[in-house]
């Protein structure tokens, strides 16, 4: 089966999730990327501060690597940046999210990456993009989605703001968006140039439904935490617990249209004096029908309600948990959700591939390599390096046996 970014090089330098994650995401689609990992430097050891359990195995090394090579380098070391070097010149795309003034001080900013080779694309991960005066801050979540007003909307009222981290894979999928239009310019045009995708935009639009409309009315209560009987239509926004624990979440903006089947499935009368009209439902007597449906969801469980939704098919379902869409056929027969034999680790499960092609859909080809697993392959093959300089350049790397490839 073809693939869609075959022959495409990618030269992956990332250190930071997000962008680890657009790389492989270009990796998916058949791309070539090759991880280049600095051996110069410690390498990270997330804070296990024991809220969560740990991980059987490395998730998000797997999710992040996925379909990817490693070639082991001393970026710290001439001789490394000079490997590296070549290997620049044979990639159609740098992607990388260290700050400007490492890539400029290592030769690995844009104007140099040209001498190197002229149509070259510099993908680059940022916190606040590449413009204005926090252009140099570091690329870390939590700071740009501190910044963005969305952090405080999640919380409850009088607690403090929740970090949602939710801005990444935006960022993520639009640093891979932007690497494919630079793409597909170059093809028109035999130029290259610069993508930047910031997490501070990332977090813009994940917040985009809010943020929108704070732009268009200025109100601060837009983006201020709420009280759940504070929403402002109790049948559209607000969630009501039912007997077994579950939470039912509507989406029935136009009452007027969705009343007479609403009033069935709750059970309430269509005529009821206090909800008859949509000012009532929403106006004057909206807290004395959020406190009535408060009642009534609770008298059933969440079972009775989702058959009641699915049987009217009206705007509404049940909030669940992690482990419902990781057990959901749906999930599973999209490929969303990739159940798989780690040659480590036995069965996993992880997560697939938010985008469906009918000619030339997504592949795992290969799990996350360890470092240096490629080197040699690399070396020899891309750069024509004779066995010394191999033996030289890998000599610390250290390696396990190829992992199985050609994985649904």
């Amino acid at each position: 089966m073809s693939k869609a970014l075959k022959d495409v090089v990618v030269v992956d330098l990332t250190t930071e999730f997000f962008a680890s994650v657009a790389a492989a995401l270009l990796g998916d689609f058949g791309a070539k990327v090759i991880r280049v990992e600095n051996t110069g430097v410690p390498r990270p050891n997330p804070d296990r501060d024991g809220m969560h359990p740990a991980e059987a195995w490395d998730a998000h090394a797997e999710l992040a690597h996925r379909n990817k090579q490693s070639l082991a380098l001393d970026l710290e070391q001439p001789e490394g940046r000079a490997v590296l070097a070549k290997l620049l010149v044979k990639a159609d795309i740098f992607l990388t999210d260290l700050p400007f003034a490492t890539l400029e001080a290592r030769g690995w900013d844009y104007d140099s990456l040209c001498e190197l080779r002229g149509d070259i694309i510099l993908a680059r991960g940022s916190g606040f993009g590449p413009e204005g005066p926090d252009r140099d801050l570091p690329a870390l979540d939590e700071l740009a989605a501190a910044r963005v007003g969305l952090m405080p909307t999640l919380g409850e009222p009088g607690q403090p703001p929740v970090y949602s981290g939710t801005g990444q894979m935006h960022t993520a999928v639009m640093l891979a968006f932007g690497t494919l239009m630079a793409l597909y310019h170059r093809e028109e045009s035999g130029e290259g140039q610069i993508v930047d995708a910031s997490l501070f935009g990332g977090n813009m639009y994940a917040a985009s439904l809010d943020l929108q409309a704070y732009l268009a009315v200025k109100a601060d209560r837009i983006c201020q935490s709420v009280s759940r009987l504070d929403s402002g239509n109790p049948m559209s926004g607000p969630s009501y617990p039912c007997s077994d624990g579950k939470w039912v979440t509507l989406a029935m903006p136009d009452t007027d249209k969705w009343w007479p089947v609403f009033s069935q499935i709750v059970g309430l009368d269509i005529d009821d004096p206090r909800f008859d009209s949509h000012d009532k439902r929403c106006g004057e007597n909206r807290i004395e029908m959020m406190q009535v449906l408060d009642g009534l969801f609770a008298a059933k469980p969440g079972s009775h309600w989702a058959e009641q939704f699915a049987t009217h098919q009206v705007s509404a379902d049940l909030i669940e948990k992690y482990d419902y869409p990781v057990a959901d056929p749906q999930a599973l027969n999209n490929r969303y959700i990739l159940q798989l034999d780690h040659p480590s680790h036995g069965e996993i499960e992880t997560l697939g591939f938010p985008i469906y092609m009918s000619d030339t859909p997504a592949r795992l080809r290969s799990m996350a390599p360890c470092r240096g697993q490629h080197s040699e392959e690399i070396l020899q093959d891309m750069l024509g390096c004779t066995d010394a300089e191999i033996d030289e350049l890998v000599a610390s790397s250290p390696h396990r046996p190829q992992q199985k490839t050609e994985q649904e």
